[in-house]
């Protein structure tokens, strides 16, 4: 008899692209995987902020690069995929939220959402995997995703719609590409602290909201995803693929 050996979470040897990590939920995911001992390429619009989490990241002892990325402009980010890559492991954190009640949406708000988190991610993903496919190599790609992409959410329709938009790619892209050893999920957080949140932090009723929601009585911080991401991205995730990680401290356990 012998006991079975837990799946290993190290990333040693693997290279992974973090795109919108200058900040919030991507730098976050970008520390875990470098603490995991990934090789990590942060981008993002913003060049300033990724020297500085660079030179954080490697004065820490990480492996860390970066070059500027917009997930929007597809064209230049299928280039740079391809002249970067390949990756082992993506984390898309790239995302826009124009919220208001869905009798104002704008048909400028709806094209701005949908162009970075529907079809940015989309494009972004499918880059990543055809070097993956390009060279023979499996990999895991992760987006990030949200709670509502499960469900609905006051002033969200938009939002909740590109988001599910999200899950539904996930899926179909598991189903192609899992045969040659690509993983795709999501993860779909709950409300996260950032700075990109503190307008919905800073509107009582949607504080009231939010912890009527949430039945561990807390938002989530950045550092409730880190586990997570390290978790999809390595071997002991290897039977996970077309699905969701939630992390929403049971807001959709009604």
């Amino acid at each position: 008899m012998s006991l079975p050996q837990t799946p290993s979470f190290s990333l040693t040897g693997k290279r992974a692209l973090v795109a919108g990590a200058s900040s919030g939920i991507g730098l976050a995911c970008a520390v875990a995987l470098g603490q995991a001992k990934a090789a990590v390429t942060l981008a993002a619009r913003s060049t300033d902020k990724l020297d500085q989490a660079v030179d954080l990241m490697t004065a820490a002892g990480l492996a860390a690069t970066s070059f500027q990325m917009d997930v929007a402009d597809i064209s230049r980010t299928q280039a740079q995929v391809a002249q970067h890559g390949p990756y082992d492991i993506l984390v898309n954190s790239a995302g826009l939220a124009r919220h208001a009640p869905a009798i104002d949406t704008t048909e400028a708000d709806f094209d701005a959402v949908s162009s970075l988190n529907i079809k940015g991610a989309y494009f972004l993903t499918q880059a990543v995997a055809k070097g993956l496919i390009a060279v023979g190599k499996p990999g895991s790609l992760i987006n990030i995703s949200s709670q509502m992409a499960l469900v609905g959410g006051i002033d969200r329709a938009v939002y909740c719609a590109t988001k599910h938009a999200v899950e539904g790619f996930t899926k179909s892209m598991a189903i192609e590409w899992g045969p040659l050893g690509i993983r795709v999920n999501t993860i779909c957080p709950t409300f996260i602290r950032t700075a990109l949140t503190e307008q919905t932090f800073n509107n009582p009723d949607r504080v009231k909201w939010l912890e009527e929601k949430i039945k561990l009585g807390r938002v989530g911080e950045v550092t409730d995803i880190m586990g997570p991401v390290v978790y999809l991205a390595s071997d002991a995730a290897a039977l996970m693929t077309g699905t969701h990680l939630l992390i929403d401290g049971g807001w959709t356990a009604d």
